[in-house]
């Protein structure tokens, strides 16, 4: 099916590993000319190097999110090299890990919120004025389903938060932003697991603790089809997620086949959460 986004430009924040390479993959796939917008430039060059090979092309533009200054040099070279943004993935987040709500630090505390929380904000006020200038634009925001289930969100009770307030957020803007052309929506994943360990950096949840506590992919992926997988009893698909569940309904959110839905959250988990 041709989703007509040949040529149309993405920005995709957090676009080096995991979730991020399988947006990035394939919005490029669809023709797109892809911004990867990280702080890691090692495997941001990767992924962008990987996803030129195909119908569209890829550039790296390393990115802080929680810097407003960054985002906006970001987007000024964003536009300067590939056009006007017609599509902004916000999907840098993440946690520094489980722990007690009590017993976090506040520096991790604060350290989720500008991540999770500020770095949305700076990317979305940053390209609004143009989508709106330009009667077009799509935003999707990629939250979690820990912001939708209190299960999902133990042990990570601030991250959970962070991307509720995502989502309200998101559905406000939504309202707000109707009228002038531009779409707001919201991809909260479950259980997304990369396919091999090189294709995540140091900084991420993976390589911190994720494949030590969990394992790596293939044993998680085994363990998953047979229900002994932490976290799947209450999936229904007895698969571990892949990036590109995630990449493949982004596209279509940004595509016009999605021209008539905005305001919405829809969760890729396996149907582990089914409003």
């Amino acid at each position: 099916m041709d989703l007509s986004l040949a040529g149309k430009t993405a920005v995709v924040t957090g676009g080096s590993g995991g979730i991020g390479r399988g947006l990035v993959g394939c919005l490029a796939r669809e023709g797109c000319r892809v911004v990867v917008a990280t702080r890691d430039e090692v495997k941001g060059s990767e992924v962008a190097e990987e996803a030129s090979g195909g119908a569209g092309e890829a550039i790296l533009v390393p990115t802080d999110v929680t810097d407003r200054e960054a985002v906006a040099n970001m987007l000024a070279e964003a536009e300067a090299r590939l056009g006007p943004v017609d599509i902004l993935v916000n999907n840098a987040g993440g946690t520094p890990g489980p722990a007690g709500f009590t017993e976090a630090s506040l520096e991790n505390i604060q350290a989720e919120i500008d991540l999770n929380v500020w770095g949305v904000i700076h990317c979305t006020r940053a390209v609004l004025p143009g989508m709106v200038e330009r009667a077009s634009g799509s935003i999707i925001q990629i939250t979690s389903n820990s912001g939708l289930q209190g299960e999902a969100a133990n042990q990570v009770a601030t991250y959970g938060g962070t991307k509720g307030y995502v989502t309200a957020f998101s559905r406000a803007l939504a309202y707000e932003y109707g009228p002038s052309g531009v779409r707001i929506n919201c991809i909260a994943p479950g259980w997304i697991v990369p396919w091999d360990p090189a294709h995540t950096g140091e900084g991420s949840f993976w390589n911190r603790y994720g494949y030590e506590f969990f394992g790596e992919p293939d044993a998680m992926e085994a363990a998953a089809q047979t229900g002994k997988l932490f976290n799947i009893d209450s999936q229904r698909i007895r698969r571990i997620g892949r990036p590109e569940d995630i990449g493949n309904l982004a596209c279509y959110l940004a595509s016009d086949l999605a021209g008539y839905v905005t305001g919405q959250t829809i969760s890729v988990g396996g149907g582990a959460y089914m409003p």
